[in-house]
């Protein structure tokens, strides 16, 4: 008789069991019940869920110093624990001596198990570390349930070492989900802690 080996899903690249993140558990089990009792969905399936996370940080500087970019990339690695991809200019712009092609900036799509934690250390360690900090604005909604948030300081997250950052760098991040309407997607943000002013 075979024994039983565990399935290829359980494990991450590394070889190591995946843990299940704390608040993929805590939305399953306290946030849908919520949301559809609120909402009245006739399914589980029909509340809504995050979908993604993207970081995005633009660096104009990085036309003349490219030294710049490559630790902007780093430092943005670090933070989502991901590797980042170098964004590039779309078109050419005269004014800002950019050509079409030239790296401008970086960016992560975070998915799954490490959208979840980072989303977690964002509400629960980042954002308290902000400087005179009285909750985000709940008006950076797109119309259809996405909220972007504006960061001005990298060094706000604990992967950063202050002594190491050559020049102070802000990021925009993105959370998608799958909510129709931005009061539904306000709803599950908030109910996943996100930190809305009153």
């Amino acid at each position: 008789m075979k024994p039983k080996t565990e399935s290829p899903k359980s494990k991450n690249e590394n070889g190591a069991a995946k843990v299940t993140p704390r608040l993929k558990q805590y939305y399953h089990q306290e946030v849908v019940p919520r949301l559809m009792q609120e909402f009245r969905y006739q399914s589980p399936m029909q509340a809504p869920r995050l979908e993604k996370i993207v970081i995005n940080l633009g660096l104009g500087e990085a036309i003349q110093n490219i030294k710049l970019l490559e630790s902007a990339a780093q430092e943005l690695s670090l933070i989502s624990g991901q590797k980042a991809v170098v964004t590039r200019a779309r078109q050419s712009i005269a004014a800002f001596k950019l050509r079409e092609g030239m790296p401008i900036g970086c960016m992560v799509t975070l998915r799954r198990y490490r959208m979840y934690d980072f989303y977690d250390k964002l509400v629960n360690v980042v954002l308290p570390r902000v400087r005179d900090f009285r909750g985000v604005t709940d008006r950076s909604f797109d119309g259809r349930g996405n909220y972007t948030l504006g960061i001005k300081e990298q060094i706000i997250f604990p992967e950063i070492d202050y002594d190491k950052v050559d020049k102070i760098k802000g990021m925009n991040i993105t959370i998608v989900t799958t909510a129709p309407t931005d009061e539904e997607g306000k709803r599950l943000l908030s109910l996943l802690g996100m930190p809305f002013r009153r």
